[in-house]
């Protein structure tokens, strides 16, 4: 089968396709850059495909610069560097390269170029997001290395107050980036095992998305298509990472993950969201482990969806309790932890993770109301393999 190469328009400008990354320079010069920033992470930044992406900006006479002091969970700090580094260099222009960590970041700084206030003043709260001088913002285009956060086409970005220990999300709809770029080339070589974890995170997307309560019918349509994506290329994007059919279709299902969660989120990101913030852990891997938890938990709230979905996915026996069992069984096929143990993540802040839960902005959209009581159990469950 032939791999596309195609341009579409929704919720941006999309070009999607092998090589498509040869285009770069040309997008940044039709978005007014002339000096762009390239922000990825320190891991990304070691590799040719960076070099190759700032070369051929300076060839086509762009004076590209770098930046690539991001955690894998990116903090406040960083942002502050990125934004010093962003005026120190006069750059016009973001170019956000990466995973989900580099691409928040990027965002964050391309929202901060021009500001006065500082980052927390944006917060995803109310209405501060009029706060932002949006004359001050930067233009950015996004290129995803791995498909699972679909930050790429997200008009956020979730960054971690370390004095707080909480991550935040930092919110304005031209955070939007301008243009993105999905070539699967740039995934190839990404480990299975990270593969998988990002993998599994976008379906918490549209999984969570999908289950939402509120009234999004076009979101719920994007969210049921991302789910059967990633069933039928997951596994093979897994196995045979040099599959550019099934790394492009895992990168369309990132982005449409992103996509579809404007209808909301839910209990999986909200329990995610404080573990990522107190055990430096990986989001996509604690997203894969706690879903079948959250799965369970929600199925009596959820269950005419969920046997829509089983007959949509063609699962065996259609039914509530036939997607918990493929989201099982695709776990053990990727190599998934069962059990938050098995990360190294223990209970002695059940309380605490219970409470922060409860307050993510994620746990607003579940279909079942938690307490941080029962977000406490829920952990405590992930923890210890309770199903």
């Amino acid at each position: 089968m032939t791999v596309p190469s195609v341009n579409w328009n929704y919720p941006t400008a999309i070009k999607a396709g092998p090589g498509r990354i040869k285009e770069l320079p040309e997008l940044c010069r039709g978005l007014g850059m002339a000096r762009p920033l390239l922000v990825t992470d320190p891991g990304l930044a070691a590799l040719p495909m960076v070099a190759g992406a700032v070369q051929a900006c300076r060839d086509a006479g762009q004076e590209c610069g770098i930046f690539h002091e991001i955690k894998g969970n990116p903090t406040g700090r960083n942002v502050e560097d990125g934004v010093a580094a962003y005026r120190q260099g006069r750059h016009d222009g973001v170019i956000a390269f990466g995973g989900g960590s580099a691409l928040d970041a990027a965002k964050a700084i391309a929202l901060m170029a021009g500001q006065s206030r500082p980052l927390w003043d944006f917060e995803d709260i109310g209405d501060n997001y009029l706060r932002v001088d949006v004359a001050g913002m930067a233009p950015v285009v996004a290129v995803p290395t791995t498909a699972g956060t679909g930050s790429e086409v997200g008009r956020a970005s979730v960054i971690t107050d370390e004095a707080a220990e909480v991550k935040r999300i930092i919110f304005h709809a031209r955070m939007l980036p301008a243009v993105v770029i999905l070539d699967p080339e740039l995934t190839v070589g990404l480990p299975p095992k990270i593969t998988a974890a990002t993998g599994m995170d976008a379906l918490s997307h549209n999984l969570e998305a999908y289950c939402s309560p509120f009234f999004h019918p076009m979101a719920a349509g994007i969210a049921i298509e991302g789910m059967r994506l990633v069933k039928e290329y997951l596994p093979q994007a897994v196995v045979n990472g040099g599959d550019l059919q099934a790394r492009l279709q895992m990168l369309v299902a990132s982005s449409m993950g992103a996509t579809a969660f404007q209808r909301g989120l839910g209990a999986m990101h909200a329990l995610a969201h404080p573990l990522g913030a107190l055990y430096d852990a990986h989001h996509g891997t604690l997203n894969a482990i706690l879903m079948p938890y959250v799965l369970k938990a929600n199925q009596h709230a959820v269950a005419p969806r969920l046997e829509a979905l089983a007959r949509y996915l063609d699962l065996p026996e259609p039914g509530p309790a036939a997607v918990l069992d493929w989201v099982l069984r695709l776990r053990e096929t990727l190599g998934i932890p069962h059990t938050l143990a098995e990360i190294g993540i223990d209970d002695a802040q059940a309380e605490r993770v219970g409470r922060m839960a409860a307050e993510d902005p994620s746990a607003g959209s579940n279909p079942v109301n938690y307490t941080p009581e029962q977000y406490s159990d829920l952990f405590r469950a992930a923890i210890r393999g309770n199903l």
